[in-house]
């Protein structure tokens, strides 16, 4: 898909004070005002000027009456049309602007998880909208999901040179969002380690691998690592079946902590691959299985045949992609809490895990609830969970908050 992102000015350092000024309609600046960091295009004067204007430039928002609100990437073909990037009239030079929000979002993340295994950027929660960088020690997977973010990418990669000194960068291009700003998907090296294979990642004192070019999203969700913690120490004896494994981060931290058994389940045989070379980096081996089958068929069959576990895991990928699909997902959903609750043993547990930001944690929690009843299984809810610390929430944008989980025992 052709875009209209490279264009004169678009990455300079131009002052803010020349750049294109917008209004917004009477009486809808405040919720931009009150620190709201998107302007929808009802919202704003959309006359033929702003019309014309390239995707991801950089303007200046102004109320109805000129009062200036904030210096913003600004996009005419989509709803979310501005994503505010400064709330000063003259911010920083842009690469000094950008490696300015870096350092910060590195401190936070050294402070969370000390050693250079996490989401080192969470787009508009660390002040970088539609960016989103997980961090591989020396290693960075990237992706630039905004028309501003593309517009920023060459300033954005210098700042990353100047701040970490990555020795190789992938973007990942490649996520449905982009197609919504009118951006091209692909995946790309932009800094060194063309034809390099999986990188290795440590978690939970455990190592694992992923695959920066051809995984999942950005090669590894990091967002899951307290709850593989949490459910890991359960483990310890347990028979485990790890549903939509993937590469294996449930599971194989589970035989870390002593799990005698355990199930890695997924359809793709690459990554099943991965999950079983982490198990061999982990001593665990010997007591990991891989499983490749669709789940949903996988769970039946091994309800029919009468297998129990004593921790299940059940982290599919993301049912519901937009509002459309919530009625068919969250009865996917409810089935995959009845096929997973059939296989827990009494007194064992269960976590199930919903990525979709479409789906609140009341639907979630009423789908799994029905699931369980399905399967006339009882049990108490031990806890609610979310996405770890390296992936915070905007005050402002709660609903960005996708990833819910809950950890049950079930009778």
């Amino acid at each position: 898909m052709a875009t209209d992102l490279e264009h004169p000015g678009m990455n300079d350092d131009q002052p803010a004070a020349g750049l294109p000024e917008l209004r917004m309609l009477p009486g809808r600046h405040k919720r931009l005002r009150d620190g709201h960091p998107w302007a929808f295009s009802n919202e704003i004067a959309m006359d033929a000027a702003a019309r014309a204007l390239p995707p991801g430039g950089r303007v200046r928002l102004v109320s109805a009456n000129g009062e200036f609100l904030a210096i913003a990437g600004f996009n005419p073909r989509t709803l979310i049309a501005a994503r505010v990037l400064a709330r000063v009239a003259e911010p920083p030079p842009m690469r000094a602007l950008l490696a300015g929000r870096l350092r910060a979002a590195l401190a936070l993340r050294e402070r969370l998880h000390p050693g250079g295994f996490y989401r080192l950027v969470h787009a508009e929660a660390d002040g970088l909208p539609g960016v989103v960088v997980d961090r591989y020690g020396d290693v960075l997977s990237v992706q630039l999901n905004a028309a501003l973010a593309e517009a920023m990418r060459e300033d954005l990669l210098a700042a990353l040179d100047e701040v970490l000194s990555p020795r190789r960068v992938v973007l990942r291009n490649d996520s449905p969002s982009r197609a919504l700003e009118g951006l091209a998907l692909v995946v790309e090296e932009a800094r060194g380690g063309a034809g390099d294979g999986p990188v290795e990642l440590r978690e939970n004192g455990a190592r694992f691998l992923a695959d920066l070019g051809e995984g999942q999203k950005t090669g590894w969700f990091f967002d899951q690592r307290e709850n593989r913690a949490r459910v890991a120490a359960l483990a310890d004896g347990a028979r485990v079946l790890d549903a939509y494994c993937y590469a294996g981060g449930f599971g194989v931290l589970a035989a870390c902590r002593g799990a005698s058994e355990v199930v890695l389940l997924d359809r793709s045989e690459r990554a099943l691959a991965l999950a079983m070379s982490a198990a061999g980096l982990n001593g665990v081996e010997a007591r990991c299985r891989a499983l490749r089958g669709d789940a949903f068929a996988e769970l039946e069959r091994m309800a029919a045949a009468g297998e129990r576990f004593d921790v299940v895991v059940a982290d599919p990928p993301a049912f519901v992609k937009s509002r459309k699909d919530i009625g068919p997902g969250a009865r996917g959903y409810r089935k995959l809490a009845r096929l997973s609750a059939a296989l827990v043993a009494p007194g064992g547990f269960l976590f199930a895990a919903l990525c979709s930001h479409h789906v609140g944690p009341e639907l979630f929690a009423e789908q799994v609830a029905r699931g369980l009843d399905d399967a006339g299984r009882g049990g108490r809810i031990l806890a609610s969970t979310g996405a770890g610390a390296d992936h915070p929430v905007h005050p402002h944008l709660p609903e960005s908050a996708y990833l819910k989980g809950q950890l049950l025992q079930l009778d």
